[in-house]
């Protein structure tokens, strides 16, 4: 479990999040929604301790964030942040090879070895472990970023934002390898994400945050409404049911103007 208690945190004086009180159970897709600014990417970042909160208490499966070893700690939660920038020219392989660390500490073992090739198959990178990430597209770039928070190996897995950049196709494939992540693999996965859709379709659980603060969290059944999104949001949505499912259609042109006929 994921638990924030009390959960703060001020930029010059500006509460950008909290107080945040939150469970979040272990397993399955938890998606983080909500308008720019609300807090997602902050409260998921002081979840994988690359950012200290102001106030308050984390817990990931049962570890403080704020006080346990490093190495400890990244051995249970990974988190992948949006802005992925390496000055090194990598190879795929070299980029997931990374993931390992906190249990290889730079020497790799054939159990290594088998969790990075584990994560390349897994994210249909194999063939291309020799080529550079700056050689790659964006959506195969992407696919090899994840694969490197996998190999990792934690029960929890963060990913901030990971359909930034991708086009359909691909954002449906990256959203399928997040959901077979928690399915094939165990994992407890957190994103966030701006498709309302996409959290409707893939995600467990749904955390809607606005102005640093939570607004609502449940099930998709519980946070697709157009109750919850207008809160949210502050525009209008409709929520229609669509094979099962709920989608949110927030674009309503302006009605037509009338034809010089039929005045």
């Amino acid at each position: 479990m994921i638990q924030l208690t009390n959960v703060g945190k001020s930029y010059q004086g500006r509460r950008v999040l909290g107080p945040i009180d939150l469970a979040i159970e272990r397993g399955g897709v938890t998606a983080l929604i909500g308008p720019n600014g609300a807090g997602k990417s902050t409260m998921l970042t002081i979840i994988g301790r690359l950012l200290e909160a102001d106030s308050g208490r984390v817990t990931v499966g049962g570890l403080d964030v704020r006080t346990a070893k490093s190495r400890e700690l990244a051995r249970v939660v990974s988190i992948l942040k949006q802005e992925n920038h390496f000055m090194a020219r990598l190879t795929v392989r070299q980029l997931v090879t990374f993931g390992r660390f906190p249990h290889s500490g730079g020497r790799i073992t054939e159990t290594d070895r088998r969790a990075i090739h584990a994560a390349i198959a897994f994210l249909d990178l194999a063939g291309m472990e020799d080529r550079f990430i700056d050689e790659l597209s964006g959506g195969q770039r992407q696919r090899a970023f994840v694969a490197m928070v996998l190999a990792q190996d934690t029960d929890y897995v963060l990913l901030d934002e990971p359909l930034t950049g991708l086009d359909m196709r691909h954002a449906v494939g990256m959203m399928g390898q997040v959901r077979a992540a928690a399915d094939a693999l165990g994992k407890t996965v957190i994103l966030v994400i701006h498709d309302v859709n996409f959290a409707a379709a893939y995600a467990d659980r749904i955390v809607a945050l606005a102005d640093g603060q939570l607004v609502a969290s449940g099930t998709p059944e519980e946070i697709i409404t157009p109750e919850v999104l207008e809160r949210v949001f502050e525009t209008p949505v409709d929520v229609l049911e669509h094979e099962g499912r709920r989608v949110a259609v927030y674009y309503r042109p302006e009605p037509a103007a009338p034809s010089a006929g039929s005045r």
